[in-house]
């Protein structure tokens, strides 16, 4: 018996890293899945995004654990072609439990154009929004909404330093319009039972963290760092002694807030994030 048997989940960004993790997890579980990604690349992003086969290789690996799975080419910035994928994978799946807005991109590099201020955030936020807007209307009482955020939505200073550029002022802004969306939906859905929840990881080890753009940002004294250099200052984000956590570790926190493990857990800001804002934060303990 799985946690999620019985339940269908809708998760975008399925192709590769976080994404195709949450797929996994939630078919490992009992889920079937709709799986979408863009395929294909930005031009302001400096890192390729995944690829048709990488979203194949998705499915492959889903219907590898015996589950069922609707993989389809998909841009969260076009609610038309989200709407379809999501009724397409309705259509053959039956149902709608549970929806992973992930997808996600970071434009980052003082070089890149203003446009990528408007790319994060079209992709980080407004995906978001159009991905709850496609599925809501096959969702009912009991269902999940799980966002993506991040530890830069929550800190300053972070992907918002003006020497990351347009683009990761424009991820910040996006990851902590997430936070504010997931938390105001939430008080609106209660009442239909339908729970939404974000959770905001640190580093992960996925194509975004290592990619060139974001050694640059880690080890500016380096004109070309590379993995091994940018891997010396990852630890520094994180009270707790690691670099980043694994795509598995935000999987598992998505599967409690899916399941109904978490049956009466709406409006939560879950940070996996190793410590990293702590120091930005208070109990609200008296001093």
């Amino acid at each position: 018996m799985g946690k999620l048997d019985g339940k269908v989940a809708f998760v975008t960004g399925a192709a590769r890293g976080q994404g195709r993790s949450h797929a996994l997890e939630l078919a490992r579980e009992g889920a079937d899945i709709i799986a979408v990604d863009i395929c294909e690349d930005i031009a302001t992003n400096g890192y390729p995004l995944a690829s048709s086969a990488d979203l194949a290789e998705t499915a492959r690996l889903i219907e590898e654990l015996d589950r069922r799975v609707v993989a389809s080419k998909a841009d969260v910035r076009e609610p038309s072609e989200l709407r379809r994928a999501v009724d397409e994978g309705v259509a053959a799946l039956g149902r709608l439990d549970i929806v992973v807005a992930n997808a996600g991109i970071c434009p980052l590099g003082g070089e890149v154009p203003p446009q990528a201020f408007i790319d994060a955030v079209d992709v980080d936020l407004v995906g978001v929004i159009n991905t709850v807007s496609a599925t809501y209307r096959h969702l009912s009482a009991g269902a999940s909404i799980v966002a993506t955020g991040s530890v830069a939505g929550l800190i300053s200073g972070g992907t918002d330093n003006p020497a990351n550029g347009p683009g990761g002022s424009g991820y910040s802004h996006a990851k902590r319009g997430v936070s504010r969306y997931v938390h105001d939906l939430a008080l609106a859905l209660a009442p239909s039972s339908i729970r939404v929840n974000a959770v905001h990881p640190t580093n992960v080890n996925t194509d975004m963290l290592q990619s060139d753009p974001m050694y640059r940002v880690f080890r500016p004294d380096l004109e070309s760092p590379t993995r091994e250099d940018a891997e010396i200052a990852f630890p520094a984000m994180q009270p707790m002694p690691i670099g980043y956590v694994e795509p598995i570790d935000i999987s598992k926190a998505v599967l409690f807030l899916a399941s109904d493990d978490a049956r009466y857990v709406t409006g939560l800001q879950l940070k996996v994030d190793a410590g990293a804002t702590l120091a930005v934060t208070s109990s609200g303990a008296p001093g």
